[in-house]
């Protein structure tokens, strides 16, 4: 799977591709359709908005660090250097609440707080028929996850968007880039797509 990340001046998502969180597996009977948008604004950082068409979202946790993904959760998982085996899984519910830690597999973690100094802010948001988050990720705070902060044209990060509800009233786990596992498990970044910073 391949995504263009298009740069951008500012947060505009109506200047973002989309990558449509269609590929549902393990759980059978409910696929909400759910996308992601992601955009580069040189110098400053990647801007990310996703959402999920369901009206009536499962939000129990309201804390950073919270099980999220027991709630309705979108998730974004990104190795923003690609020299380094490392990844962020970021999850995030309909009330903003997030949970995030830079990893090389689902046991070997950090929890952002550890290594940044300040948290990306999630900004929860809702429309007609859909809920949603947007966050910002700043060069600065990449750098201090990843231990980069330049990004050109052409440049190949990996990563995967996903919709799930472990505990919902009828658990489901969407992707993007399809994970090849027998049982649910997002933390597998063999199966990470490619997202091309665009020109």
């Amino acid at each position: 799977m391949k995504y263009v990340i298009n740069r951008a001046k500012e947060a505009d998502f109506s200047l973002a591709n989309v990558a449509r969180i269609n590929k549902y597996r393990w759980e059978q009977g409910y696929s909400p359709r759910a996308e992601a948008r992601l955009l580069y604004i040189p110098g400053k950082g990647f801007a990310l908005q996703m959402k999920a068409f369901e009206t009536e979202p499962t939000a129990v946790y309201g804390n950073y660090n919270d099980p999220v993904y027991k709630d309705s959760c979108l998730e974004f998982f990104v190795s923003f250097n690609k020299k380094s085996p490392k990844y962020m899984n970021f999850e995030m519910n309909s009330r903003g609440a997030f949970l995030a830690a830079v990893r090389t597999d689902r046991k070997n973690k950090t929890p952002i707080h550890e290594l940044a100094g300040a948290l990306p802010e999630v900004k929860p948001i809702k429309g007609r028929g859909y809920w949603g988050v947007e966050a910002f990720f700043t060069l600065g705070f990449i750098k201090q996850t990843f231990g980069v902060s330049r990004f050109c044209r052409g440049d190949v990060l990996r990563g995967n968007f996903y919709k799930c509800g472990d505990e919902t009233p009828a658990p489901h786990y969407g992707m993007w880039s399809p994970v090849g596992t027998g049982s649910p498990d997002f933390h597998r970044p063999e199966y990470f797509g490619e997202l091309v910073i665009g020109e």
